[in-house]
């Protein structure tokens, strides 16, 4: 009866804009049940996933760090997702801080979790003649490779910021030509142009990470450290514009989609369009649960995974 009663006052308030559909899918009620277990184990980044979903590098060598980092891997572990460190500069040339990156333990071993340095990192120690460091930092922390991140815009933002001297396609060859590793290389809020798709796709790496237009933009953050403005922190590529610059190729590199990955719904949709192997990922709003607590973090991932399998008894991307 309480529930009739809910149903008769809430009515009202339950009308809907036909303007506010959702026109990425075809729904299509007649083939589901609930019991459905339709999202299949796969294998992603040189281990197994139990679900497409990548918890996105975000942060490291903080006081906060530590904590959060620590909720990201047990859920991790828990639910079987894939993990990429924040910045593991700080770890470079000392261990006082190793305890907010050596996560292995906490993950498990059957879970992909990489370690990540900056482009301008690797370009230092090219200079250095001292690449041994990073093959020493992936197995300190027992990770199974390596993220780069391509920030020109945030270093030429950033009042301590580094320069960099070659181009970072180069860097990355170089580093190619010296380390054997699994090697994902991401861009930091602006995404990557056709050209720069077009480059990675042709060099000996694992995979990429969008981290494109549209979600956290490290350019961004920087100006607003600085209290400046920029209009070359609203230049980038969205999702949708990069899935197009894939799908112009044939390729078996592996994709993270990532950058204004909003939900499920979202996940579910870019998977779906691009013709590679991919899962989505997710950084603030990871980082946001494990802040406050490793339960909303569980909580929040529950509601992703059960998302996942309705989007995929339900519906049809058009």
């Amino acid at each position: 009866m309480e529930r009739k009663k809910d149903h008769i006052t809430l009515a009202n308030k339950s009308q809907t804009d036909k303007n506010s559909i959702d026109s990425r899918f075809y729904y299509e009620p007649l083939f589901a049940t609930h019991s459905a277990k339709n999202i299949k184990e796969i294998e992603f980044a040189g281990k197994k996933m139990n679900y497409p979903i990548w918890i996105s590098s975000i942060t490291g060598g903080t006081d906060k760090a530590k904590n959060i980092n620590t909720n990201l891997a047990k859920a991790a572990n828990k639910f079987g997702l894939g993990m990429a460190l924040g910045s593991c500069r700080s770890i470079l040339n000392n261990n006082e801080r190793i305890t907010d990156f050596d996560l292995r333990n906490i993950i498990g071993g059957s879970q992909p979790f990489y370690a990540n340095l900056g482009i301008a990192q690797i370009e230092k120690l090219i200079i250095k003649n001292n690449l041994s460091q990073v093959s020493d930092l992936i197995n300190k922390l027992k990770a199974d490779g390596l993220f780069i991140h391509i920030n020109p815009l945030q270093e030429a933002f950033q009042p301590e910021g580094d320069k960099f001297s070659s181009t970072p396609l180069k860097t990355i060859e170089a580093l190619l030509s010296k380390i054997n590793t699994n090697i994902f290389v991401k861009e930091v809020g602006q995404g990557f142009g056709p050209e720069s798709i077009k480059a990675l796709l042709n060099l000996p790496i694992k995979g990429i990470e969008f981290a494109a237009f549209g979600g956290t933009n490290f350019s961004k953050l920087e100006l607003l450290r600085s209290k400046n403005t920029n209009p070359l922190s609203y230049v980038g590529h969205t999702i949708n514009e990069m899935i197009d610059y894939i799908n112009e190729y044939k390729t078996d590199k592996e994709i993270i989609i990532s950058g204004g990955v909003n939900s499920y719904l979202d996940g579910y949709y870019y998977i779906n369009k691009i013709n590679a192997k991919a899962v989505y990922g997710q950084a603030y709003i990871m980082m946001k649960y494990a802040s406050e607590s490793y339960e909303k973090l569980e909580t929040y991932i529950k509601s992703e995974i059960k998302g996942l399998e309705l989007a995929n008894s339900l519906l049809k991307v058009r």
